[in-house]
């Protein structure tokens, strides 16, 4: 199918961006990658009457350092989060989940923000954002707001982004040097979509080397990035060996047996695998 008619704009600043959805209200939708809208479009489930682009705005896109945050505008693709060695060495869970969505043409033109954004319930980057503590800044008429990831995602492709807001970028804390972060997956073998994905981030003390902070969230088992909360309370304070990083993650099958019990055993499966490489990375 071809989508209804629209009209087309590519602004190259922040700014003009901001105007344009101001000026255009509902009836405008951003385009980013591609891969959600497009097809809806095609689908004719969307049909906005305008289609601003964003990929022509350079300073949504790059990965740099401010302080003790790492900041990741919202139009860097997934290749270049795979390919950025500061996503890695501060991050690397970012790096888990980009590399392994769709394929290398997916990769080449996804990008973070979309898919933050677009927040599908099934999304792999949406789950790690919650999971690093990561903040979300959106840019309006009215300038900048900064949202807290646990804040940010509402439920089925809904977000805390107000009506002629842009989200312009993703700001992640940096934790001290005995700090690990990774994400596990089970993949729809067609899509590659998470049937289930897990992003742990663990801190350890620096004398005992126990838990000190501990962050576990979910993907595909709820309309949102879960928090798995109990898992997080069995670790703090222990050492993060593999018997009490497999209790641990048992526990995630309570949070996440109401999308049945497949998905909740492959939950833990998934936490038990995030857990261990965060762990390790940590170590």
């Amino acid at each position: 199918m071809y989508p209804a008619a629209f009209d087309y704009s590519a602004p190259s600043t922040v700014d003009d961006a901001v105007r344009l959805l101001a000026q255009l209200g509902d009836s405008a939708k951003l385009l980013a990658g591609g891969h959600s809208l497009l097809p809806l479009m095609k689908l004719r489930f969307a049909q906005p009457t305008h289609v601003v682009d964003l990929r022509r705005i350079p300073a949504l896109r790059g990965v740099r350092r401010d302080g003790q945050t790492l900041v990741i505008g919202a139009m860097t693709t997934y290749a270049e989060l795979v390919a950025s060695r500061e996503v890695f060495d501060v991050a690397p869970a970012i790096a888990d989940a980009a590399s392994h969505i769709g394929d290398p043409q997916v990769r080449n033109a996804g990008t973070i923000g979309g898919s933050v954004a677009h927040a599908d319930p099934s999304a792999d980057l949406p789950c790690v954002m919650v999971a690093l503590g990561a903040s979300m800044v959106a840019t309006g008429t009215g300038g900048q707001r900064t949202i807290a990831a646990d804040e940010f995602f509402r439920g089925v492709y809904t977000t805390a982004l107000d009506a002629g807001e842009l989200l312009t970028e993703i700001r992640v804390p940096l934790s001290s040097a005995r700090a690990g972060s990774a994400y596990a997956k089970h993949s729809h073998p067609a899509s590659r979509f998470a049937l289930v994905g897990v992003a742990a981030t663990i801190e350890l003390e620096r004398m005992s080397h126990r838990v000190h902070q501990v962050r576990v969230a979910v993907t595909g088992v709820s309309d949102r990035p879960l928090r798995a909360i109990a898992v997080e309370e069995a670790l703090i304070g222990n050492m993060p060996e593999p018997n009490v990083i497999g209790i641990a993650a048992a526990r995630l099958a309570d949070a996440a047996n109401e999308a049945g019990e497949y998905k909740a055993r492959l939950a833990c499966i998934c936490a038990e695998q995030a857990l261990g490489k965060a762990a390790q990375r940590a170590q």
